[in-house]
């Protein structure tokens, strides 16, 4: 098994990575102090909590330049390297499966109904690596919601766009193409997932799953499948791509769990990019408060 260890943007139309933090910090505290005047029974559901008040968000240099995109090559600098054509307009959407409202959503009417929010949180790499990412993007569930699930639809399965001319990653047999993910459906619409269509406030850049990508930010980054085609409501556990190739190292939850180590090595800590020593893992990536309770009773070890 391989595994190795935006549009365009000019740099003067980058907010500045200082003035973006910043922001955050301001907004950060206006809504706890918001949340304090509602009491403190519901300030945990009226603040979501992204990253820890020490987790400084990775640059934008970082972040665009250092991606697992195995569509676009294989090493770290191949996809910032080879997705500067790739085209994200038009793009379609299609919805199937066990919903009232399928069809073939054009990009800018499936985000249109909604207000993208800001969020920054901890991304973590199954390879052990991890940054802090300031997304931009639409709750899942909202999403969701617009297309009427079926009470028959126990899980969402995402598809990427399958283009080998346009992704010369695909031409190669090096995964079961095109790249399929899964999420059961209190996962998908658990508040933190997020269908993402930015970075640091600008539109996300090809190399990061432009123009739709998921994060789901307690789980491993494979899950987080990017330049997302089709979304389908199934009855029935999807086979995720990492889960097909190999089975014995890859599963379908891929919850963040430093007590459970991949075969290769240790899931026990990390290496923050951008940073010289290594950190612990935290269970679930930080958010167990507001995930753990979805997986109470399972054998995590079972179920990784």
């Amino acid at each position: 098994m391989l595994i190795k260890k935006p549009e365009d943007l000019k740099s003067s139309e980058i907010t500045p990575e200082s003035d973006y933090i910043n922001r955050r910090k301001f907004i950060a505290a206006a809504g706890v102090m918001g949340a304090a005047v509602l009491g403190p029974k519901l300030l945990s559901s009226a603040v979501p909590r992204v990253a820890r008040q020490d987790d400084k968000p990775n640059t934008w240099e970082e972040i665009t330049t250092y991606n697992n995109y195995y569509e676009f090559g294989t090493d770290k600098e191949d996809p910032s390297a080879n997705a500067k054509n790739f085209r994200t307009r038009p793009w379609t959407v299609k919805v199937d499966g066990l919903v009232k409202k399928p069809a073939d959503y054009h990009f800018e009417d499936l985000i249109k109904p909604y207000k993208l929010q800001d969020r920054t949180y901890r991304f973590r790499c199954v390879e052990a690596w991890s940054m802090v990412i300031p997304w931009q993007g639409i709750p899942l569930a909202d999403m969701i919601k617009r297309f009427e699930p079926l009470p028959s639809a126990k899980y969402v399965e995402f598809t990427t766009l399958f283009a080998p001319d346009q992704m010369p990653g695909e031409k190669a047999a090096i995964l079961p193409w095109p790249y399929v993910e899964g999420l059961r459906m209190d996962e998908a619409t658990n508040p933190l997932t997020l269908m993402v269509t930015g970075l640091y406030g600008k539109t996300l850049p090809n190399q990061n799953g432009a123009p739709l990508r998921l994060i789901v930010p307690w789980k491993y980054g494979f899950k987080g499948i990017k330049a997302i085609t089709k979304i389908s409501f199934v009855d029935k556990q999807p086979r995720n791509t990492w889960q097909l190739a190999n089975p014995d190292e890859y599963g379908f939850y891929a919850n963040v769990n430093p007590e459970v180590d991949h075969p290769r090595w240790t899931q026990a800590s990390e290496r923050r990019i951008g940073q010289f020593r290594r950190q612990k893992t935290l269970m679930f990536n930080g958010y167990a408060d507001q995930v753990a309770s979805m997986y109470a009773g399972m054998d995590l070890r079972k179920n990784f």
